[in-house]
Formats: structure tokens, C-alpha cells, sequence
């Protein structure tokens, strides 16, 4: 295989040296707005165009959803039937430069963990709903679909890497089974959509600084052109940058990113939105740990890095006096783990009325990623002779793809449908790269990229996958009070590839797994009713029918062309079915002045369930993919806010979910009794309150949260404890002050009490009995202030 040189990636130090090109950028790009010429006066149409949505409607059309959703303040969240929106009240709670996902752990039902206080480490975070994973989660981005939330995401992006927090509008949360539209191959239990904001209609900006514990810099500015001519043309962008120490051993976490959208009405009510994403990344990870090493070293335990010499003398079994005589010191002793990626992502919007009842909407998008993640193994040697080398696997997407739908509105019927396609090019290689021995050199700069060349390439994986949606439905609305949704999607995910490098000697391998499965579903049903029999009572049903195409990745990670060999590969195909599931989900909402409500409960047949089994090391993983058989889950969420007080909002909310495997398994002669027990790493009781006050220009808000024990291995001989985590927050406007406007100030503490608790688990795979080097700890107290600003 030809072996490219990696281009390099301008890491942090690289550009606190380098700015003069992005402050020259900046300053011609303020100049050009600045002197742009004089806006006209807003014609009607554009005040229209700039509501939600970006369209306006014929009188008697309007949607379901905009007649009954639920508006509060005292930042509570929007809902309708089983979809709860975010909108900015609740996400401006949060430390800007928060992940969308973190943002989400508000709501109950949701389980976000994380190594890090915002939420923004790829490698240790990880987000739960319902006991179904990220990976088993349906997510978009103004109807962009952004694949599986995975580190090294196969057919997607990171919602953090999509877009800047700060500019999201909303996001569109069903814990049912979202979105029958949803452009999503793993939907299997929950839908996020996330909205973008739209460009301002006047000319102006927003800028904000955020300080905080362990170095923390991360600056955000927002450039809006206003309208720029008689048709409504008008645009934004945006320039995040953040930059700040690992709160335990040593090591940067840097990010920068660029948005920017454009708006052009058309027709009056019809309008053409682009958007463009480009993210650069760079994060030194914290390194696994096991529970014994939790036990025995406390949590401050990390990678070696910079410290390139007690590395190396660890891996010739010359350790620190904390690890001698522990019994896996080498797995304790890895010098570095970095990730480093770069992300393009672009998509163009067509929304258009054909006729007063037909729309149709279009979505066309492309995407692509490369990364490098980088471990310093003890395991293999270099061929110079020293003890340690630099393992890498460079995964690499190129996805291409469009929905379009026709929306037609007939009487008291409203029916839609859609085709969704995409095409997704995946690569993963892991290549082994020579260290220095000590006092010969310095180690590989894994922060900028530069590794050299390869003295082996240990595996190369290549993959492509086409995919196939189309939906139809019938949203039917007899009275003015009552709305049925009647529907089906059809599904088939056709994913061709495998092994196309394999060094024999490192795998024990003569071939690795090449060849090709299809997930297809023909007919997955979905009905939903939504009934407001009172003023203030609301009554909500969902029945669904869900299936998830097969993941990829790369050799021995954890997908069907990751187990060990060519024959094992084919005995799977023959057994091997996709996971689907039924999910059921009433619902009950009571929205009144000083008390809202509401009640869920659910209950989902799981079948087919594909968990990635783990053994050997973390650096030589030995990971494949079983079926565990069904689960059966049962759980309810119920929450309740109370506004006693003029700006006062008092709200909590408990989840309880027992989600439970149906079937012991047996592998390599070995049963493991697995029924019963609860799913790993997600709760079975989550508690959360929010208290929030609002005087004149000032907020406080507390958030307490309570998570219950979570099962490490499958058969619940290992599990971590509950704990208790709270945050608190402050906030004051200043009002303007000459061409500033809106001056505020926000001061928030995450981990008020300073808990230490395990947050992470199973990032490389979950053991089925006993314990393995797959948990990550949770950050201690941490302060971060803000000061931002329009203009």
C-alpha cells in the first residue's frame, strides 16, 4: 500500500508564534464589513424570512408543531408530543465552548460522561439516553446527518466538530424514537437535531472571552453582515478558539473552528441556506485505567509525557517506586496519547413552495475527516533497539449524500415523503513508527504531526457503504386538538470491504476479514398520537419500529470485519442479523403558569443487541463483536418545575431504567450468565435538579445531579459506584455601553464539591467478567469566567 507522509497540523505552540496571518485576516475581514454598502430598508418579506425556519406560510397552514408548542422561560425547555427542544436560555447556562452532547445531560433520561469539565474530549466522553448508546443514536445538523457520535466516527461527525456551541439555536430532542425524516442508519432509541443559528438582519457582531482553571483560553467571534441587498441576502461567521492544560498529568487540549452560513430568501417564501464547518483539533488524551489501578494508584495517575525517560525505563521494567511490585505496571506506563483531526464539512438547503400546499425541501451535503491517533506502545520496539515505538491509526472519511422530501398539505391531512442517499468511503490504518533510544534524539512530535516514516504498517481496513432511505407519512388532524402520525421508513445499508494491508508477523494472521453485509429493512412502521384533551394537558403516544446498520472499523476494534480471520469473518455472515428494536412511549404534560410537568414511560424490545467484547491490552486490543441477544427495557422519566416566584424556577426530574439482557451467552466453551443483569455503563436511577433565579439583570443557577451504580462487565461482577455532582452558575448584564450592547459577565463552577467518581467507562470495550483498563475518571473542581458582548 502506498504510504503517503502525514502534512502537518499547526498545534498550539505552533500558532501562539503564528498569529500575524489570522490577525491580518481578521482585521481585512472587519475592514470589508465595516465599509460595506448601506443596508436598505427591510422589506417585509425579510422580517417574515428571518422566523424560525426561515419561512412563512399561507394562512390556515399552519404546522402542528408551531400551534402547540409550549414556550417558557426561566430557561425550561420547549416541548411538543415526545420532542423536548433546547433552546439558548438553557444552553447559555453552560461555559461557552460546552459540547452539545454535555448540554443535553440537562434533560432526564440522559446520561453524559466525560473526563473533562465541558465535555469535549473525543476520546473520553461518551452520551447515554435510555440505556441506548451514542452509537445507537440518531443525530443531524440542519437535516445534515452526522452518522454515529463514535471517536472515530465511520459514517459521520462529532457533534462538537459540526459546529460551534455558540452557534446553535436549538436542539430537537426525542427519547422515543425520533424522527420518522431523520437521515440516520443507527436511530435505534432517540433523535437529536441540531439548529443553526441564522444571520442576524442587521449588521453587527458578538464576541466572547472565556477564562478558566488549568490555563483555559477560548475565545468566540461572530461577524453578521446584516442584509446585504433587495433580495435578503445576508451571511455570518464565526472563529472559535480554545486552548488550555489537562487538568492532571501534562499535555494541551486545543481546538479552533469556522462556520459560516448564508441565507437568501427566495419567492418571499422559499430560501437557500449554506453552511460551511471547518474544525482543527488537537487533544492529549488521559490515560485508561482499570478499577485495581484506580484502587491502588489513586486518580492522578497519567501518561509519562514529557517525560520521555521514564517512559523508556519503564518499558525495560525499571518503574517509579509508586508502581513497583503493581501487577500490570507496564499497561501504566505508556509515555503519550494524542489525537489530532481535521474536519471539512458543507451543506446546501433548499426550501421551496411549489404550490400554496406543496413544499419541497432539499438537503445536499459532503463531509470529510482525517485524524491521527497516537499511543506510545511498550510493546513493540523499535528497530533501533529502543524498547518503545509510536503506534498511529490514521482514520480517514469522504462522505457525500442528499435528502429530499415534498410536504403536501390536503384537508386535514398533511403527507410527506423522502429519499435519503449517501456515499461513505472510510479508511482506517495503523502504522508503527520508530522511537529514539535515550539520549539519541527526541521523541516523535505527535502534537504536530510529524512522524516520520513507518517501519511497518500493522493493518489497513477499507470500506465503502451506500445507503438508502425513504419515508412516507400522513400526519392526519380530525380536530383542532388532536394529531395522529401515521408512517413507515425503509432502510437498506450495503457496506463492501475490510483488510487491504496486514503485516503477518504482527497480526499472526495469513489474510484478514474482507467482504460484504447489507442491513436492510423493508417496512419499519412508526405511529404517534398527540392529544391535548384539557387547556394545559397534553397526552402523547409513540410506537416505532427501529433497525441500525452494521458499524465499521478498524482490524480487531469492534465491528463484524474486526474479528480475527477470513473464516471467522464468513461463519458471522451466516448468523449475523442487524440490531432492531420496538420502542413504546406514553407520554403525559401539564404546562400551567406555576407548575409544569410531565411523565414518561417506555418500554423496548431489543433484539439482536451487537456488544464489542474486549480482551488483551489496550494497545493490542483484542475486540469482536457478539450478539448478546435481546434486552428488555422498561423505564419512566418524570419531572416537575415550579415558578413560586416571579423569576424563580425550581425544577426536578428522576429516571429509572431497567434494561436487562434476556439471554446468558456462551463463547469459547465459556458460559457467561449475562441474564439479568443490567446493560453496562448506563444507571438504572438518575436524579437531577435545577434551581434558577432571575433579578432584574442578574441569574444564579444551581444543578445537583445523582447517578446510581453502573455495571462495568457484562456479568455485573465489576461495577463503579454512584456519586453526586453539582455546578453552579452566575450571570450579570450590564446593559451597553456606546457601540457595545448586552455587556455580561458569567462565572460558573463545574464539580462544586469537588466529587471524585469514575465518568468514562468502556472506551476500549467492556469485559465480560472481571476487570480491564477501560475506565477514565472525572475532572475535580473547576472555575471558568466569561465576558462577552454585541456590537
Amino acid at each position: 500500500m502506498n504510504i503517503q507522509s502525514t502534512p502537518e497540523i499547526t498545534g498550539p505552540r505552533r500558532l501562539k508564534n503564528g498569529t500575524t496571518k489570522m490577525k491580518q485576516a481578521s482585521r481585512l475581514l472587519t475592514c470589508l464589513l465595516t465599509t460595506a454598502l448601506a443596508v436598505p430598508a427591510i422589506p417585509a418579506w425579510a422580517a417574515a424570512a428571518a422566523s424560525p425556519g426561515g419561512k412563512t406560510r399561507a394562512p390556515g397552514k399552519a404546522r402542528a408543531v408551531a400551534a402547540e408548542a409550549l414556550t417558557v422561560s426561566h430557561a425550561r425547555t420547549t416541548a411538543h408530543g415526545a420532542t423536548v427542544i433546547l433552546g439558548r436560555q438553557v444552553l447559555d447556562q453552560f461555559v461557552p465552548g460546552t459540547s452539545a452532547a454535555k448540554m443535553l445531560s440537562r434533560l432526564p433520561g440522559i446520561n453524559f460522561v466525560s473526563d473533562d469539565p465541558l465535555g469535549t474530549d473525543s476520546w473520553g466522553s461518551a452520551l447515554y439516553m435510555r440505556g441506548f448508546t451514542q452509537q445507537q443514536l440518531g443525530f443531524a445538523l440542519d437535516g445534515i446527518p452526522l452518522g454515529a457520535q463514535d471517536y472515530r466516527p465511520y459514517n459521520g461527525l462529532m457533534s462538537t466538530f459540526a459546529i460551534s456551541p455558540d452557534n446553535i439555536a436549538a436542539m430537537d430532542v426525542s427519547q422515543g424514537a425520533g424522527a420518522l425524516a431523520m437521515p440516520s442508519t443507527t436511530n435505534l432509541g432517540g433523535a437529536v437535531e441540531l439548529r443553526s443559528v441564522d444571520p442576524q438582519m442587521t449588521r453587527g457582531g458578538t464576541v466572547s472571552q472565556t477564562f478558566g482553571s488549568n490555563q483555559t483560553y477560548r475565545t468566540f467571534v461572530r461577524l453578521d453582515t446584516g442584509v446585504l441587498n433587495r433580495s435578503g441576502t445576508r451571511m455570518l461567521v464565526s472563529y472559535a478558539r480554545a486552548d488550555g492544560r489537562k487538568w492532571k498529568g501534562n499535555g494541551d487540549q486545543f481546538d479552533q473552528q469556522v462556520n459560516a452560513k448564508l441565507v437568501q430568501p427566495i419567492a418571499g417564501a422559499g430560501r437557500l441556506t449554506l453552511f460551511f464547518d471547518w474544525n482543527q483539533t488537537m487533544q492529549f488524551a488521559y490515560a485508561d485505567q482499570s478499577l485495581a489501578m484506580l484502587k491502588a494508584l489513586g486518580t492522578r495517575n497519567d501518561y509519562y509525557w514529557p517525560y520521555y525517560n521514564l517512559a523508556y525505563l519503564a518499558a525495560q521494567g525499571i518503574y517509579q517506586p509508586s508502581l513497583a511490585g503493581f501487577s500490570d505496571a507496564i499497561d501504566v506506563s505508556y509515555y503519550d496519547g494524542v489525537t489530532i483531526a481535521k474536519d471539512y464539512l458543507g451543506g446546501a438547503t433548499l426550501q421551496l413552495p411549489l404550490t400554496d400546499r406543496l413544499d419541497w425541501n432539499t438537503v445536499l451535503y459532503g463531509h470529510g475527516q482525517r485524524q491521527w491517533q497516537t499511543w506510545t506502545s511498550p510493546y513493540t520496539p523499535s528497530p533501533d533497539g529502543a524498547p518503545l515505538s509510536e503506534q498511529v491509526i490514521e482514520p480517514r472519511t469522504q462522505r457525500y449524500g442528499f435528502t429530499s422530501a415534498l410536504d403536501y398539505q390536503l384537508g386535514i391531512n398533511r403527507i410527506e415523503g423522502g429519499l435519503w442517499y449517501e456515499n461513505d468511503h472510510y479508511i482506517s490504518d495503523e502504522f508503527q513508527y520508530p522511537e529514539p533510544l535515550l539520549g539519541q534524539g527526541e521523541p516523535l512530535d505527535a502534537v504536530n504531526g510529524r512522524f516520520g516514516t513507518p517501519f511497518q504498517e500493522n493493518w489497513g481496513m477499507d470500506y465503502w457503504s451506500n445507503t438508502v432511505q425513504t419515508h412516507l407519512q400522513d400526519t392526519i388532524r380530525p380536530t383542532r386538538n388532536l394529531v395522529f402520525n401515521l408512517g413507515f421508513r425503509s432502510l437498506v445499508v450495503t457496506t463492501r470491504g475490510g483488510g487491504v494491508a496486514n503485516d503477518v508477523a504482527y497480526n499472526g494472521q495469513e489474510t484478514l476479514p474482507y467482504g460484504t453485509l447489507t442491513a436492510a429493512n423493508g417496512f419499519l412502521p412508526d405511529f404517534r398520537a398527540d392529544w391535548h384533551f384539557l387547556r394545559h394537558h397534553e397526552l402523547y403516544l409513540d410506537i416505532t419500529k427501529n433497525m441500525r446498520g452494521y458499524g465499521m472499523s478498524g482490524y480487531q476494534l469492534g465491528s463484524a470485519w474486526g474479528v480475527s480471520n477470513q473464516q471467522t469473518f464468513e461463519a458471522l455472515k451466516r448468523t449475523i442479523q442487524p440490531e432492531t428494536d420496538w420502542v413504546y412511549d406514553l407520554g403525559y404534560r401539564y404546562s400551567g403558569r406555576l407548575l409544569q410537568g410531565s411523565l414518561n414511560l417506555y418500554h423496548v424490545d431489543f433484539s439482536n443487541r451487537l456488544q464489542s467484547l474486549t480482551a488483551g491490552t489496550i494497545i493490542q486490543p483484542i475486540s469482536t463483536v457478539i450478539n448478546v441477544g435481546g434486552v428488555t427495557m422498561n423505564g419512566l422519566d418524570a419531572a416537575l418545575t415550579l415558578t413560586p416566584l416571579r423569576g424563580l424556577a425550581i425544577t426536578n426530574s428522576v429516571s429509572y431504567n431497567h434494561a436487562v439482557y434476556d439471554n446468558n451467552i456462551t463463547t469459547q466453551g465459556t458460559t457467561y450468565f449475562l441474564k439479568g443483569q443490567q446493560v453496562v455503563n448506563y444507571p438504572r436511577v438518575m436524579y437531577k435538579s435545577n434551581v434558577t433565579y432571575n433579578f432584574h439583570d442578574a441569574q444564579i443557577h444551581f444543578d445537583a445531579a445523582y447517578t446510581s451504580r453502573r455495571n462495568f462487565s457484562y456479568v455485573g461482577d465489576m461495577s463503579v459506584p454512584g456519586f453526586w455532582m453539582a455546578s453552579l452558575g452566575a450571570r450579570y448584564r450590564f446593559g451597553d455601553y456606546r457601540f457595545l450592547k448586552n455587556i455580561t459577565v458569567d462565572f460558573n463552577v463545574y464539580n462544586l464539591f469537588n466529587s471524585s467518581y469514575v465518568s468514562q467507562m468502556g472506551e476500549n470495550g467492556n469485559p465480560l467478567s472481571g476487570d480491564y483498563q477501560s475506565v477514565l475518571v472525572g475532572a475535580p473542581r473547576q472555575y471558568f469566567g466569561t465576558i462577552s458582548t454585541r456590537f
